[in-house]
């Protein structure tokens, strides 16, 4: 296996997931079904500071620059954004091991991808093109970023085992992301199954 084909066996065995992890409910649980500009501002500051906190936790170049990407990014929304309490996060946490790790934040940064890319959806059709730049922007550097993870992948699995463990730490984090996605609409009284 490599990177390709890793990031090819999630998307097509997770369709489902990140599809619905790329919808405007998406966004609708994020905000606690509150869809204006600032609720979609402020829920992605707060998720990109749980994101800076947990990689400023692990070691090496490969989380120091997730850190950073994150950082940045909730320091462009709100620099005081407190962290979102996320499974996403609690996923990430679990993991020790440098290979689970780097599949993990895989998983992370296919999620992260497809919510950004909602998000620059949405204040496109808010007739807000500063701000859906501004997120194109973010989703721009965040490609970059997840490049940098596949690279990191190459070079730590050196066996079927290893990408398999990173396939597998992939899947938790977006399996938990999507499990946080069906109890929020559930809890708010939304059937979550239906993509809009």
């Amino acid at each position: 296996m490599d990177g390709t084909t890793l990031v090819d066996t999630l998307t097509d065995d997770l369709e489902t997931e990140l599809s619905r992890l790329g919808s405007s409910k998406w966004l609708y649980a994020l905000t606690d079904g509150d869809m204006t500009g600032e609720a979609i501002r402020a829920a992605a500051a707060a998720d990109a500071a749980a994101a800076a906190e947990t990689f400023a936790d692990w070691d090496g170049d490969l989380f120091d620059t997730l850190a950073a990407d994150a950082a940045d990014r909730r320091d462009a929304l709100d620099a005081d954004a407190d962290a979102a309490d996320r499974e996403t996060y609690d996923a990430l946490a679990s993991f020790d091991d440098p290979v689970e790790r780097a599949g993990g934040a895989l998983g992370y940064a296919l999620v992260v991808d497809r919510t950004l890319g909602q998000m620059v959806g949405f204040f496109v059709g808010d007739a807000d093109p500063s701000t859906a730049n501004d997120f194109r922007g973010f989703r721009d550097d965040h490609d970059a970023v997840q490049e940098a993870i596949l690279d990191t992948l190459e070079t730590r699995c050196d066996s079927d085992d290893a990408w398999e463990r990173a396939e597998d730490a992939a899947t938790t984090v977006i399996d938990a992301t999507y499990d946080d996605y069906v109890e929020t609409l559930e809890a708010m009284g939304v059937q979550p199954k239906n993509v809009c």
